[in-house]
Formats: structure tokens, sequence, C-alpha cells
């Protein structure tokens, strides 16, 4: 294989059969980001609105949404071994359309990087006090830009290293903030503060980790088979909602608050301290990572020059971190909301372009057997742009239902009939900037192995 597609984590090629890792290794990773301070943040939100049942039911709802995105793009990176804004080019996105959905994924999960790099801030200067917020979140996000530029073994080994004793630290300053509370007490207690409906909690839920479950094929392209990816999404995401998400509703509902960080980072000491420590590796490192694979998609395209994904993590880590000491917290319940209508139709697309229309699967197939991308893509698909901005509308001003799965529904039956009736069309053709100069990975012998599912 190439030895700059090595380094820079085959961002413009497909991933090898060599490459691949166990779906355990995978598994302890996705776990990761879903278990984070700001799933207890969300969980606070959560409990601090709504009943104890109110909020299992919103968490469940909206992990439901989540996992059944993850599974199928999962399923698809998986299959094709790229990342999310690169096959999204033949999933009915085109060359320049994916480059925008790239565009606003990066922005997106860089903005993520700065909500996760602020919540670690406050529980930090909570804690320790010392230096203001800014600087902790400055500390904190040139920290996990250091384990990101060097790519996925080195944040794999990050979650081995984390994940074990966050939850080991997270179960002891639960039980000492709630000592003095009984548990059925808790469950049957009123929401402390203003009401929240279930819709806008499921909506919530979704929008919380919508972004996460779109771009899942960048982490899946790392994985050996489709059973892998469902076991991976099955654990990992749902003991991630609901061990962390319901002790957050429990918090709110016993401290009569939804200022949960501070609660638990604060109540014992030192541990707050590697509890922030832990948090923060383990999550904001897929952030930044899925960022820097859609701005080289997206410098790519645009640019037609392929980008060091070292040197772009290390300009969108700066930039996530600036983000996070200007205090992009303060709109979090907000973000979240817009997200989970946005991003849901880019989702419904590709997995209906994919399994259903497959206007171009064949292409797919086709650069799968040489261990390459297709050769070339559309550059534009107009219909999609149509459908995505339909989509949307209907998510965020149709009040009957839930915004997330509106937007989701309308985006994949939308394409599937404008498939049908010969309307998703592309325009014009480039060719896939890794493709020349023979600088495609290792060929196919191994690749068959992910295609017919076998470890």
């Amino acid at each position: 294989m190439s030895e700059n597609a090595h380094l820079d984590d085959y961002s413009l090629t497909r991933v090898p059969a060599s490459a691949r890792y166990s779906w355990l290794s995978v598994a302890v990773q996705r776990f990761g980001q879903v278990s984070s301070l700001s799933q207890f943040l969300l969980g606070a939100t959560l409990g601090f609105g709504m009943s104890f049942w109110g909020a299992f039911w919103a968490l469940t709802f909206g992990a439901v949404i989540l996992e059944v995105v993850s599974i199928f793009v999962g399923i698809i990176g998986m299959r094709e071994g790229l990342s999310t804004s690169l096959v999204a080019r033949w999933l009915g996105f085109g060359r320049s359309g994916s480059a925008l959905m790239g565009l606003f994924i990066g922005l997106s999960a860089v903005c993520w990087f700065g909500i996760q790099s602020a919540v670690s801030a406050e529980g930090l200067h909570g804690v320790l006090g010392g230096p203001p917020t800014e600087v902790w979140a400055i500390l904190f996000g040139l920290m996990v830009t250091g384990i990101v530029v060097f790519g996925f073994s080195s944040m794999a080994w990050t979650a081995y290293l984390t994940v074990p004793p966050f939850l080991i630290l997270v179960a002891w300053s639960t039980i000492n903030a709630l000592s003095e509370h009984r548990l059925t007490d808790l469950v049957q207690s009123p929401p402390p503060g203003p009401s929240l409906s279930l819709a806008a909690g499921t909506t919530v839920v979704a929008g919380s980790f919508i972004v996460g479950a779109v771009i899942t094929p960048d982490m899946t392209r790392f994985n050996r088979s489709a059973k892998d990816v469902v076991k991976q999404t099955l654990l990992g995401m749902t003991l991630g909602e609901y061990v962390i998400g319901m002790v957050g509703v429990l918090l709110a509902h016993g401290m009569r608050s939804d200022n949960v960080i501070t609660i638990v980072t604060s109540s014992v000491g030192w541990v707050g301290v590697l509890i922030i420590v832990l948090a923060t590796l383990k999550i904001n490192d897929w952030n930044l990572y899925s960022s820097g694979l859609a701005t080289v998609n997206f410098i790519g395209v645009i640019f037609r020059r392929d980008a060091s994904r070292a040197v772009v993590t290390v300009v969108l880590g700066v930039a996530g971190t600036l983000l996070a000491a200007a205090g992009i917290l303060g709109s979090f319940v907000e973000f979240l909301t817009v997200l989970g209508v946005a991003v849901p139709p880019i989702a419904g697309i590709m997995v209906a372009e994919y399994f259903v229309v497959r206007n171009w699967r064949a292409e797919l197939d086709e650069g799968r057997e040489t261990g390459a991308p297709p050769s070339s893509a559309p550059n534009w698909v107009p219909a999609t742009l149509v459908i995505w901005a339909l989509a949307f509308a209907v998510g965020q001003f149709v009040d009957w239902g839930l915004g997330s799965v509106n937007a989701l529904v309308v985006a994949f039956v939308g394409y599937v009939v404008a498939g049908k009736l010969g309307l998703v069309r592309g325009v014009g053709r480039s060719r896939t900037e890794s493709v020349p100069g023979g600088s495609t990975p290792e060929p196919g012998p191994g690749l068959a192995i992910v295609q017919d599912g076998r470890q």
C-alpha cells in the first residue's frame, strides 16, 4: 500500500483488510464516544424537565433512532472502507455535493469538539481553580489534537486506557453524590425544572449524537464484517446512552439542578480531575478525527489537491479550541436541536442510494475489487440537494411527530421516489484525486474477506 495512505489513515483511499481491527477494539471507542461528560449534561437536561420514566423513554426512542442510522451507514463504511464524506460521492451527493456535505459535517464536528472542551474546562476550573476556563479549554484542546494527529491506532489505545477507569470513577462519584437519597424517591419525584415534552426530549437525544451516527463510516471502515458493526453499535451505544444518561437524570432529580457536571466532578476531589481528563480524551478525539477527514475531502474537491490529514487536524484542533474558549457551550440545547433535524437527511439519502436506488452501486462494487475508490464520480446531483433542503424544512417546521425522524424519513422516501422516477441524475464527471499515479492500496483478495462477512 502507499506509505502516504498509511500515514494519513487512508483519508482518500479504501482501508485494506490488513488494516482492519477486531470489533471489540472499535466497540470500546464507540462506547467512549457516547459515554462522555456531555452525556451527563444531556441526562441532566432531560431529568430537569422530565420525570424519570419520561426521560427513560426519551433516551430509548432517541437511542433507537441513533442505532438504526449508525448500523445502516456503518455497514456502508465497513463494506466500502471509505470515510463518510468520500463515499458520499457515490451515495447521491456527487463530488461537489460531498464537499458541501463534508464542510457542514466538519464544521459540526469542530463545534462538538469545542463543546466537549468547554464542558471539561468548566469542570476542571470548578475542581482545581487556577487559570480561567478559557485556559483549561486551550490546554485540553491541544492535548486531544496531539492524540488525533497519529490517527486511529493512537485513538484505539486512548480508548483502552481511559474507558475502564472512567466508568469506575463515575460510579464512585455518583454513589457519593446520591448517598443521602433513596433510589425509589428519585424515580418517583417530579421534574425540578420547566416541563420538557417527550417529543422535545427525544429530539434532543437524537440531536446529541446524530452527527456521530451519520459519520459512523469514519469508524466502521476499520471493521471486518457487518456483524461486527451491529454488535459494536448495540453494545456501545445502548450502554453509553443508558448508563451515563440515566445517571444524569437521577443526579438532576437528586440535586434539583441541571448543573450536574460540577456535582459529579467536585464531590470526590482529585477523582473529579481524573474523570474530566478521561472523559475528554476518549470522546473528543473522534470529533476532531472525523472533522479532519471531511475537511481533507473538501480540500481535495475545491482545491484539487491531496491535503495532509495530520496538518488539517492541527489546524482544526486549534480552531475548535478557540471555539471552546469563546464559550460555545452556552448554545448547547439550541445547537443539538438544529443538528437533530439538519443532519439526519444526509443518512437517509446515503442509505436510500446504497441499498435501494443503487445508481452508483456498480461503480463502488467494481472499485472494491481492486482496493481503490471508483476512478470518477458525478460532480453534482441536483435532486439530492432539493431533497435535503425539503427534508430539513419538514423536520424544522412541521410540529407533528419528531423532527429528526421526520427529516430522516422524508429524505429516504423522497430520494427513493425521485430515483424510481429517474430524477436522480449526476451532472458532469470528475476523476477521483487519489486514483492517479498508481497510488492505490493493496488489491482485492484481502477485501474479499470483508465482502462475504467472514473474519
